[in-house]
């Protein structure tokens, strides 16, 4: 029986590889911090749903569970008793460095599993040989995207990365990267109000475009954005526009999967487009930004 207040989604466990699709281009998922990867089902699902491998991420001990191959359960450590601008920033720093071995870790699995070499626990069928390890992008929102930039720039396995409104932490925000990469910005997030954005965007020399979602606020790059205007609905007193903004829900996340999906089937899969080129009419709310 289904829970009574689970979220529907469109994912299944162990969903067999469809054969007849070939080897399937990589993208590396990676969460706010501390958030779990499951608030990026919407935009990830979406990217599943056009043929790409897509590999989330929950980072030890900074999501909320953590549960190993034999079901070892680890919990997230909880946060400092005083969160002061300093050791915030330390903290970031800290899950940073963390988050980066967990992804090449992952990645290396990726890359096993490309060349048909088994990894520990239970696969999907079909699994084996599916990645196509040539073609790998990386994907975070929040802290998440700029571990994102960080990777797409350290690994030379990585093609090209988007980041979801994150700040840049660590080197990254002073030495960008060479390869393409998209950046997706709430309304009030520029790179004058974030001297990280603006540093990065300086030092970055390969293909790069950055988009502003009018409207959009930092958590309408998770599932906070089609979910809490429903939760807002029946309960009162939700602070709304300080999570998700103002922007239409659906729109935000049609305008999402759009721009995001069209990104990496242009540098992953060589398909033209012309969104990042001009402004689109179907998408008013979305502005390109020099």
């Amino acid at each position: 029986m289904e829970p009574r207040y689970a979220t529907r989604t469109h994912a299944r466990t162990d969903a067999p590889v469809e054969p007849r699709a070939g080897k399937l281009p990589v993208v590396l998922f990676g969460s706010g911090d501390g958030g779990p990867r499951t608030l990026g089902t919407t935009l990830v699902e979406d990217l599943a749903s056009r043929g790409y491998l897509v590999v989330t991420i929950d980072h030890t001990y900074e999501a909320d569970q953590v549960e190993f191959p034999g079901g070892r359960l680890v919990r997230a450590l909880p946060l400092p008793a005083k969160l002061t601008p300093k050791v915030i920033a330390k903290l970031l720093a800290k899950h940073a460095r963390a988050r980066m071995a967990d992804m090449r870790y992952v990645l290396d699995q990726v890359t096993a599993l490309a060349h048909g070499r088994p990894i520990s626990g239970k696969l999907p069928e079909g699994m084996l040989g599916a990645p196509d390890a040539s073609r790998v992008g990386a994907l975070g929102q929040s802290l998440g995207g700029s571990v994102a930039a960080q990777l797409t720039r350290d690994d030379t396995r990585v093609d090209a990365g988007v980041n979801l409104d994150g700040a840049y932490v660590g080197p990254i925000a002073v030495r960008g990267v060479t390869r393409p990469f998209l950046q997706l910005a709430a309304e009030t997030h520029t790179r004058e109000s974030e001297p990280s954005w603006k540093s990065f965007w300086r030092a970055s020399t390969g293909w790069k475009r950055e988009l502003r979602f009018k409207g959009a606020a930092h958590g309408s790059f998770t599932d906070l954005q089609p979910l809490l205007p429903q939760i807002a609905a029946k309960l009162p007193n939700v602070p709304l526009a300080d999570y998700v903004g103002t922007i239409d829900p659906g729109r935000s996340v049609a305008a999402q999967r759009a721009y995001v999906g069209a990104f990496f089937d242009l540098h992953l899969r060589g398909k033209p487009t012309h969104l990042f080129e001009s402004p689109d009419t179907r998408f008013p709310e979305v502005a390109l930004i020099p």
